[in-house]
């Protein structure tokens, strides 16, 4: 199958119809859409649904362009390494990562990226849910964990610092905690998932289960209720770090934090050559953040054991 109508295949995909991806290629849309139809009829399957306004993948569409991209991004690949173009990334480049840590600490720096690499177009999907990389055509995904063996490679970006945090109003009005099971007492502050607080402390790894009067799926909703006074929680340090820094919110307990194990991550699929758009993209993050990250500095907290 020519690799020329996979890449029209593509390009009318990300362009979103025939006639804008005719103009990036400097085809006519008759040509686009006679090269579409030969191929589908080479597949034996429709890969578009098409009305007068609209151009919609269909379910084997959409199945087949995930596989399509990566075959093109491995073509990419081993023409940079033999013509040695890898100096001059393009494309675009899918990433997953969580929310919160995306809107904060990736989105306002993408500006500056994409000046440095003009070639190249971003795709950030930003969501809480641990997604299928390869399945969901990503090029890689930041996660914030400690992970566990897998095909997949990952690559540190920065430490993550979790701890224990409450606003001085809610700790004006009770008394402070100074061990664990004191918060039995508390009002804790938690998302999804997230009941057991998993710790490092001076004996060594332990686990605490709490309860609180707010349950919700949003770690931002846990991040603005402990801003506003109304309990304590678990937070990291690149989610709070400005209000640890200003005062409206107090480290208590700092003798226990998360495990020094977790991390930001950059993990991708297991290649033996890493696209150029993708090694520039984890290259820009990793000096970005690096060992002591932004958000860390002027901050006061245990090393790891």
């Amino acid at each position: 199958m020519p690799t020329g109508d996979l890449e029209i295949f593509a390009r009318v995909v990300t362009a979103g119809n025939m006639s804008a991806a005719g103009r990036e290629m400097g085809l006519s849309p008759a040509v686009v859409s006679k090269r579409i139809s030969h191929l589908e009829e080479r597949l034996g399957a429709r890969l578009f649904q098409r009305t007068t306004r609209q151009l919609t993948l269909t379910e084997g569409g959409q199945g087949f362009y995930d596989r399509v991209v990566n075959i093109l991004a491995g073509i990419e690949e081993a023409e940079a390494y033999i013509t040695r173009r890898n100096t001059n990334p393009r494309g675009t480049l899918k990433v997953s990562a969580p929310t919160a840590f995306g809107r904060m600490h990736i989105a306002p720096f993408m500006a500056k990226f994409l000046e440095q690499y003009p070639d190249m177009h971003l795709n950030l999907d930003l969501s809480d849910d641990l997604v299928d990389i390869v399945g969901g055509g990503f090029d890689a995904a930041i996660r914030i964990a400690e992970l566990e063996d897998s095909s997949l490679v990952a690559r540190k970006l920065a430490p993550s610092h979790r701890v224990i945090c409450a606003a001085p109003s809610y700790l004006s009005s009770v008394r402070t905690p100074t061990s664990l099971s004191d918060l039995a007492k508390h009002n804790c502050l938690t998302a999804a998932a997230q009941e057991v607080w998993r710790l490092d402390g001076p004996d060594g790894p332990v686990s605490i289960r709490v309860n609180g009067n707010i349950r919700t799926n949003s770690t931002e909703v846990v991040r603005e209720s402990v801003i506003a006074g109304l309990g304590i929680a678990l937070r990291s340090t690149w989610d709070v770090g400005s209000e640890l820094k200003s005062g409206k919110l107090k480290i208590i307990l700092p003798e226990y934090h998360e495990s020094p194990r977790v991390a930001v991550y950059a993990v991708y699929p297991c290649r033996q050559f890493i696209p150029a758009k993708l090694r520039v993209f984890i290259d820009y993050l990793s000096n970005l953040y690096g060992p002591d990250p932004y958000w860390d500095k002027g901050l006061s907290l245990p090393r790891a054991r």
